[in-house]
């Protein structure tokens, strides 16, 4: 059952073997109480992990990378994530696109690196603000001002660019590995391109407008363990979704303040259950809907403590068990576990 499944994962999680083959995450030494949504006495389902600011809180000593061409050094205070807006985790590699320094970084837990990526060839990144992982631990970065994705591999070398004639204002990214699929979200021209890994158009999904799967602005994109993709469709003030073929299959959300509304909504991820993680900019939350659009918890609220947030922006699931949130103003990349499954969420 979906019961017995989480429990699995808690304890895979709780005695560290889930990582193992990743590489766990360095955990600080002393660690307050935990933190945990939502509060006590009722069930915790969220647990707060960690903070990241840079290559220095993973916690890897500095003589696995010193002297390496190209390698962060650990103790360089002056390499922290500037304004960080993407992640996208899988298979123990962490990729963090951050529009502020101007960089795409790469933590590779697997061989214990740490990279941060200023240049696409010769040209240097501009605002990248999306990512996406590919084949092999690889990386699709979207430079919105450059207009182009970048594809990277597992060792932060570029492979190749893809800048399709229509390209205004690229925004998301999500690529489907099973179908050899890459989504491009493209705020601008108000479409989703579709194309194949390597850059071959395969068409595009919606135009500007408000009626179902048409779009205003839309930015952040997820995909669901079974190939359906998610919109985050800004000024719709909603998120739409369609089937792997490319055909409109729901959408939930209204403009508003209240809980469960949609005020300035971001990043997005689905798990394996249909539940929909979503970033609010303007709550400065997570909030957590079942596939229907109705909310379940959310988590996190305006300020810099630990599990707070200031203007973030991407999120991403890691196996289903592990929330990153690039919280964009307080310069870090937020790490929370999830600890259990609504029971009503769909099997």
């Amino acid at each position: 059952s979906m019961a017995q499944r989480w429990v699995v994962v808690v304890l895979m999680l709780t005695c560290g073997c889930a990582l193992s083959r990743a590489g766990s995450l360095h955990m600080p030494p002393d660690q307050d109480e935990a933190l945990v949504w939502p509060a006590p006495p009722e069930r915790p389902r969220i647990r707060f992990v960690q903070e990241l600011t840079g290559p220095d809180d993973l916690g890897w000593r500095a003589g696995f990378w010193h002297g390496v061409v190209g390698w962060l050094a650990g103790s360089s205070s002056q390499e922290r994530f500037v304004r960080p807006t993407g992640v996208a985790a899988a298979e123990g590699m962490l990729w963090v696109a951050d529009p502020g320094a101007q960089s795409l970084w790469m933590f590779d837990r697997q061989r214990r690196r740490a990279r941060r990526i200023q240049r696409a060839g010769t040209t240097l990144l501009v605002s990248p603000v999306a990512v996406a992982i590919g084949p092999h631990r690889s990386a699709f970065l979207v430079d919105s001002s450059l207009a182009v994705v970048i594809a990277y591999d597992a060792a932060g070398r570029m492979r190749h660019t893809i800048a399709a004639p229509g390209f205004l204002r690229p925004s998301g990214v999500a690529y489907d590995l099973s179908r050899d699929r890459l989504y491009v979200a493209d705020s601008g021209a108000h479409v989703i391109w579709v194309l194949t890994g390597q850059g071959e158009a395969r068409g595009a999904l919606g135009r500007r407008g408000a009626e179902p799967g048409e779009f205003n602005f839309p930015t952040h994109l997820a995909l669901d363990p079974s190939g359906g993709l998610s919109v985050t469709d800004a000024l719709g003030f909603r998120i739409q979704r369609f089937t792997p073929a490319g055909a409109f299959a729901g959408q939930f959300g209204r403009h508003g303040d209240a809980s469960g509304d949609l005020a300035s909504p971001k990043g997005l991820a689905v798990d394996g259950d249909g539940r929909v993680y979503v970033v609010d900019a303007l709550f400065d939350t997570v909030q957590i809907f079942d596939a229907s659009g109705r909310l379940l918890l959310n988590f996190g609220q305006r300020g810099s403590d630990r599990g707070a947030f200031w203007l973030p922006n991407g999120l991403c699931l890691e196996d289903g068990a592990r929330i990153y949130v690039a919280d964009a103003y307080n310069q870090r990349v937020q790490v929370f576990e999830l600890l259990d499954a609504d029971q009503s969420a769909p099997r």
